[in-house]
């Protein structure tokens, strides 16, 4: 028997009955492994510099919005472990936060209340509040404790073993022994039996003391979920928060939101070209030819390479910082209904698909290749929909609209992420726009995805969101599906479609965020997910473009194709 199983027997008959001298001692030698085990996983991650992206939404407290978020904030960024947690934004659409606090503990996420009193009459004006969320605060929840997690700081406290998808875990409630300390965590540890590595923590952190007069500040429960990439090595992958709001003294103090962070690009880098230069090749002999094949481009040939150089440029580049995914399964979906478009239409072009990693909702071309976010592939509610979308950017390939060719040139994409952020917009003119949204009346009339009523739901519940959800719905790189622009091009899939009606449990527009695709954290890969049918109890639950928690279906990496 392994002596991790031998353990958990102990602990088990540690809850029914005194503990020996010998118990004890297996449960300290297993406390001490789960401590160095971390310690290799704080080794493992100082070596990485990996995105991390968090999407939150707000939700009212009144009874009339039905309990859907009415804003959202967005962050992208990267995060490195040195002797502290640094943080580099790659784009922020918020609130503008308040200054970065300098001390070692974690950084809380400030709930700002101005409060505005009613007049001498004593009216009973309510107290207004303006959140200002840290994009670096939501980073650190990847981290149980960043400089003193061991067994003088914590006390753990087992509570029995628990499977989480294939892993069977030893569960422990974890707190600092001086319960007072501020910024230490509070709540529970999942510990895989094998390695004994931590898989999964759910709880929040000590809040400091705040001077009197001085605005809240607060940390946030969060459940933080890690994935096993190669044998005995987990990275952090998934972060769930959640707030639903504290009164004190009759007032609410806390806000009341949800938010989902996601971490990947741990090994983003394009694939090796070194090999090539240490291959012998040798060249067949060369049989008679009666003819001589052509040896120089015409003009024509020579743009249509120039087009094409740009075009790799700027998808190798997106593709080692981590931002667009490796071909793989996702993209063979997306051509098969491209490839489709393109026979029923008889259109004579090419074009093919890639999975850009981000949540909000956009897509574009780049030469023959179409981007479409991982977002918006996530709530797209059925092929039809799917069909539509890639149509639309299908006919900028058709027309012909063209990638600026400046990316041809190398230097053009040699930038720091940031820079890459800002610099590359490849968002289409209102004029390709224009004529791209006739051309995909025509491809869409001629395809064989006939529900175009169901394309027009899901464009009427995008613009339904436009204004509670515009960091959603605003592009980093591409372009909108939702502007107005796009849905009044698109009338005709709109006025085809019945009227939006949430309450119809029938009727499903769109899907909640998570809904269709999955990431490897370390490779980048994109999978489609699988989960099983389930009935719906009611409107409610179909949740459209929402944030809904993480239950991760953890599995072992094999030792052959890990990472």
């Amino acid at each position: 028997m392994k002596p991790a199983i031998v353990v958990v027997l102990l602990l088990t008959a540690l809850t029914v009955s005194p503990a020996s001298a010998e118990d004890s001692a297996a449960v300290e030698r297993l406390l001490d492994r789960i401590i160095l085990r971390e310690k290799a996983f704080m080794d493992t991650l100082r070596k990485t510099v990996p995105i991390v992206e968090t999407y939150i939404q707000e939700t009212p407290e009144d009874a009339e919005s039905g309990g859907h978020p009415n804003k959202d904030h967005y962050f992208l960024g990267r995060f490195h472990i040195a002797g502290e947690l640094d943080y580099e934004s790659l784009v922020e659409r918020t609130d503008a936060p308040p200054p970065p606090a300098r001390n070692r503990l974690p950084i809380p996420l400030r709930n700002t209340l101005h409060i505005t009193f009613g007049n001498s009459l004593g009216n009973g004006a309510p107290k207004t509040q303006r959140l200002s969320f840290v994009a670096r605060g939501f980073a650190q929840m990847a981290l149980i404790d960043l400089h003193d997690f061991n067994r003088k700081t914590y006390r753990f406290d087992y509570v029995r073993r628990e499977f989480l998808g294939e892993i069977r875990c030893l569960v422990f409630d974890i707190a600092p022994v001086h319960r007072e300390e501020a910024g230490r965590f509070v709540g529970r540890m999942w510990v895989e039996d094998r390695d004994n590595s931590i898989v999964r923590f759910d709880g929040t952190y000590v809040p400091a003391p705040v001077p009197k007069g001085a605005p809240p500040e607060h940390y946030f429960h969060f459940d933080s979920w890690r994935v096993n990439v190669a044998p005995g090595e987990w990275v952090p992958a998934q972060i769930y928060v959640e707030e639903a709001g504290a009164n004190s003294g009759g007032e609410r103090d806390a806000p009341r939101f949800k938010a989902q962070t996601r971490i990947w690009a741990y090994s983003a880098t394009p694939p090796d070209k070194l090999d090539e230069l240490t291959k012998i090749l040798i060249e067949n002999e060369s049989g008679v030819k009666d003819q001589e094949a052509p040896a120089d481009d015409s003009p024509l040939e020579s743009q249509r390479k120039w087009e094409r150089q740009a075009e790799e440029n700027l998808i190798s580049r997106f593709e080692k910082g981590g931002f667009i995914a490796p071909r793989g399964p996702v993209d063979e979906v997306l051509d098969t209904v491209v490839n489709n478009l393109i026979a029923s239409a008889n259109l004579n072009i090419e074009a093919h698909c890639r999975v850009l990693l981000t949540t909000p909702i956009e897509t574009f071309s780049i030469g023959h290749t179409i981007v479409i976010s991982r977002g918006l592939i996530d709530v797209l509610p059925d092929e039809a929909s799917l069909a539509l979308v890639l149509a639309d950017e299908l006919s900028h390939i058709a027309l012909g609209h063209r990638t600026p060719t400046q990316f041809a040139f190398h230097n053009q994409t040699m930038l720091g992420d940031a820079d890459l952020l800002q610099r590359v917009r490849l968002e289409r003119s209102v004029v390709e726009m224009l004529e791209a949204g006739k051309k995909t009346i025509e491809i869409m009339r001629a395809s064989p995805y006939p529900q175009m009523s169901n394309a027009g739901l899901f464009l009427k519940a995008l613009r339904s969101r436009s204004v509670a959800l515009p960091q959603l719905l605003a592009a980093n790189i591409g372009n909108q599906v939702a502007n107005a622009e796009a849905i009044l091009r698109l009338a005709e899939f709109t006025e085809a479609a019945p009227a939006l009606d949430e309450g119809k449990l029938e009727q499903i527009a769109a899907l909640p965020l998570g809904s269709r695709v999955k990431v490897n954290p370390w490779n980048d890969q994109v999978v489609l997910v699988k989960t099983r049918p389930l009935a719906l109890l009611s409107p409610r639950e179909k949740m459209p473009f929402e944030i809904t928690p993480f239950v991760l279906n953890l599995t072992r990496a094999d030792a052959v194709g890990a990472r």
